[in-house]
């Protein structure tokens, strides 16, 4: 009976005892290791997949490799998508389980859908002011791209199919836009999705809002700099569904960092504005990095890389090397691209 219940007891510990916290991490430099260099490339938008941790970059041209066990070593393969005798540039990358989708700027809009077999053309748009900016998928089978206004709204096409066909939302379905409003195709992060929520940042420094998978919108102002073309959110993402961070400048002034970072605490309900007048200023992506509590913050641009542990207000200028975008692997790992490279970068305290 004795060992019977100190056996119960030592159960009950082991049951009863709560799991590490995790400790909170203060990076003071990163290490670049650059894994594809070509002065043809020029890559704004880049994703990463499951394990093996096949990646995507987009440029002239698409761009697919592999980073087999986390090792750096690449398996390349260039696709030469090509319509009639143009080369789309590609801006707007998403991945889901069955297939990668590629969506090129400038008119005719070209969406294609690339598995191991096939590479189609999905949806195709042409007006002179068609222009798409960023694409994610809320699930395999829906997804949202989202480009400049045309005839008084944003441009915002939806598949419910897994991207096999797209549709373009209506103008009595969206806000009015504001005159000349758009998005920025320099990072590929001007849509985050947390669950059905999505939020989209423009080029006047509003965000449009969506709780249903993009079926209604709502828009909200922030007070982030936005009164010249230059100007205005250029890249924002979510932690959670209250948690959200949003960056841009003016990249023609990049050492301004006046009104240039704004963060929410209530699900974009409200947007106050944080280390005014401090370092960074324009940068082109903000990313919050894995299990950091919503408190640690990359953000990357052609003036150098900067991280955060509190939450965006204030800020540690890790290195000069320049990019225009990332995506995280893990809480220490990510991948950055930009002129001429990709590139491993690991984050250290």
């Amino acid at each position: 009976m004795r060992i019977l219940l100190a056996l119960l007891i030592t159960l009950c510990f082991l049951s009863c005892k709560k799991e590490p916290k995790k400790q909170p991490q203060d990076f003071s430099k990163v290490d670049i290791e650059v894994l594809l260099q070509d002065s043809l490339l020029n890559v704004r938008a880049l994703e990463l997949d499951d394990p093996p941790n096949y990646s995507i970059a987009s440029s002239n041209g698409l761009i697919i490799y592999a980073i087999k066990n986390d090792t750096a070593k690449l398996a390349v393969g260039y696709y030469d998508v090509k319509y009639d005798s143009i080369i789309p540039n590609f801006r707007s990358l998403a991945a889901t389980s069955r297939a990668t989708f590629a969506l090129s700027i400038g008119n005719p809009a070209l969406l294609y859908g690339i598995t191991s077999d096939t590479t189609k053309l999905v949806y195709q748009e042409n007006h002179p002011k068609v222009f798409y900016d960023s694409m994610e998928f809320w699930n395999d089978d829906e997804g949202i791209a989202v480009g400049d206004a045309i005839d008084g709204c944003l441009s915002v096409i939806i598949t419910r199919d897994g991207g096999n066909t797209w549709s373009k939302l209506p103008c009595d379905q969206l806000p009015l836009a504001a005159e000349g409003e758009g998005a920025f195709a320099a990072s590929d992060t001007n849509i985050a999705i947390v669950g059905n929520k999505t939020w989209v940042g423009t080029t006047v420094g509003r965000i449009y809002y969506s709780d249903d998978k993009g079926k209604t919108w709502d828009v909200i102002d922030t007070p982030i700099v936005k009164e010249k073309d230059t100007e205005g959110i250029y890249s924002l993402d979510f932690y959670d569904e209250l948690n959200g961070f949003a960056i841009g400048g003016d990249y023609t002034k990049p050492a301004d960092s006046s009104a240039n970072k704004t963060r929410t605490q209530d699900g974009g309900k409200t947007w106050q504005l944080v280390a005014e007048n401090k370092s960074p200023g324009y940068r082109s992506c903000v990313q919050y990095i894995p299990n950091g509590n919503g408190k640690e913050l990359v953000a990357i641009g052609f003036k150098g890389i900067d991280y955060s542990h509190d939450s965006g207000n204030t800020w540690k200028h890790l290195s000069d090397e320049g990019f225009y975008t990332i995506r995280f692997l893990n809480d220490s790992v990510a991948y950055a691209a930009g002129a001429g490279r990709i590139a491993k970068l690991t984050f250290r305290e």
